[in-house]
């Protein structure tokens, strides 16, 4: 049998990921597998950039984080619509009860994090949107009493309804970051035709080990989660592409398709340790040689992308009727002692500091996410959410913008092949109209222009100033 990796685009898609009317009914026909085995191929990208990986608890086994006293649960946790509460101030609730939902097609429940009692709500501030939401505030009643789960013995025999129903009631999104319903995402369009899946378990992002972890210490669920993903959307390829810098990872993984007899249905690929390379267009294009087109989502390209979270979440859903509440973060940087740890949503990033034995040395930084598209977080009790999958302390030392030298290194690593400093040049003078033209809708905000700018630019934060504004446009329109 042979599989998809080596398309050349022009078999099936044109330059912008536009299907072709020549396409092949079965596409792993007009491929060729690089190596036999599980393992295929190392492959490698022409763009990004090397940057110091930081692994820093790599090794360090999950711990479970203490629960907290008071959990503040944001009811805005997704891609889409806020939830709307449930309850009110004075119920008690159990662990793993649903507390907010919403009627929109975009969004996801809510479910507590812990037992006890809604002793009030408050707002704070989304870090990815800036905009304030409301959370609901659970004071514990020190006893974790959990709602009745409800497992099913046997998930081939549930339908497609069933078990999309399942990984909406348990709100599961995203936890690659991009936090989009889990359940939208796996009901394509009756006229898409999915024929590849990809597990994302690159975690290019420096620091970051949550996802290495999952693998090495949950890898049975991770692929009894993409078995469900696969008789959802029935492809014909799946992979799972992990960095060669988890070698770890990638022979647990291999050993586990091979124990479960998936050899001829999953296939490895490994690729070389190089940032941005988990974003979901760099690896349909390296994969597949396939582009998703601007302002399109590798759905458009017969591709549906998931993080190695995702997935282990998914069978805890329908397998074990659980719903998402908890998610393995890295505390890592300037603690005492980083560590990998199970937390509870809603927790305060104080707690988790705390636990790894506080900061050292000047640290005076906190980033949720990794270095690289993190998101600065001035309030220490600021709550975990589903999209946390990383706490990054560190010492932040001031910098001076400078002029634009032109050495155009900001083009030649941008792994779209843009031209950042084009973008960052029209935003600065509010030219939002000359940054559409340039197509800044392609741009994913990876950051490796302002990583490598020696102008100490910060291209992608003008980017994104533009992007708002030009959004901001369309809705008026």
């Amino acid at each position: 049998m042979t599989h998809c990796i080596g398309r050349e685009t022009s078999d099936d898609y044109d330059t912008v990921g536009n299907r072709s009317s020549t396409s092949a009914e079965h596409p792993e026909e007009s491929l060729r597998m690089k190596e036999s085995g599980v393992r295929l191929k190392k492959k490698s990208s022409p763009y990004g950039v090397s940057v110091p990986e930081r692994k820093l608890t790599a090794h360090e086994p999950t711990e479970r984080a203490p629960l907290p006293e008071k959990a503040m649960i944001s009811l805005h946790q997704n891609i889409g619509a806020p939830a709307q509460a449930l309850v009110k101030r004075g119920d008690r609730v159990l662990t793993g009860q649903k507390i907010a939902d919403s009627d929109k097609f975009v969004s996801a429940p809510v479910h507590a994090t812990i037992s006890g009692e809604i002793t009030g709500t408050t707002m704070v501030v989304n870090p990815p949107t800036a905009q304030p939401v409301e959370a609901l505030i659970i004071t514990s009643d020190g006893t974790d009493e959990w709602v009745e789960l409800e497992p099913v013995e046997n998930p081939e025999a549930l339908s497609t309804a069933e078990t999309l129903k399942r990984i909406r009631e348990a709100g599961l999104v995203g936890l690659g970051g991009a936090a989009f319903p889990s359940h939208i995402k796996l009901s394509p369009p009756e006229n898409a035709r999915i024929d590849t899946i990809i597990l994302n378990g690159c975690e290019c992002e420096p620091y970051a080990t949550s996802d290495h972890r999952v693998m090495l210490e949950c890898g049975e669920k991770v692929l009894s989660g993409l078995n469900i993903i696969r008789r959802l959307l029935s492809p014909q390829c799946t992979y799972i592409a992990i960095e060669d810098n988890k070698e770890d990872a990638i022979d647990h993984m291999e050993d586990l398709i091979v124990a479960m007899g998936l050899t001829k249905e999953i296939k490895i690929v490994p690729l070389e340790s190089k940032y941005p390379m988990g974003a979901e267009r760099i690896l349909t294009k390296l994969l597949l040689g396939r582009e998703v087109p601007i302002g399109g989502l590798p759905l458009d390209v017969g591709v549906v992308i998931h993080n190695v979270g995702t997935t282990q979440a998914i069978h805890e859903a329908v397998v074990e009727g659980k719903p998402l509440i908890e998610r393995v973060v890295t505390v890592t940087g300037a603690v005492a002692n980083p560590k990998n740890l199970l937390v509870r949503f809603g927790t305060p990033l104080r707690n988790l500091i705390d636990f790894c034995g506080g900061t050292v040395g000047k640290a005076n930084k906190i980033i949720l996410g990794g270095p690289m598209m993190g998101f600065a977080q001035f309030d220490l009790d600021f709550p975990t959410v589903k999209g946390t999958n990383s706490l990054l302390v560190k010492e932040d030392a001031p910098v001076t913008e400078q002029h634009c030298i032109r050495c155009g290194r900001c083009i030649e690593i941008c792994p779209m092949r843009l031209m950042p400093t084009l973008l960052a040049k029209c935003a600065k003078a509010g030219r939002y109209d000359e940054c559409k033209e340039a197509y800044i809708d392609n741009c994913f905000e990876c950051g490796v222009c302002t990583y490598a700018c020696p102008a100490s630019i910060p291209i992608v934060q003008h980017i994104k100033v533009a992007k708002k504004e030009l959004a901001k446009r369309a809705v008026k329109r």
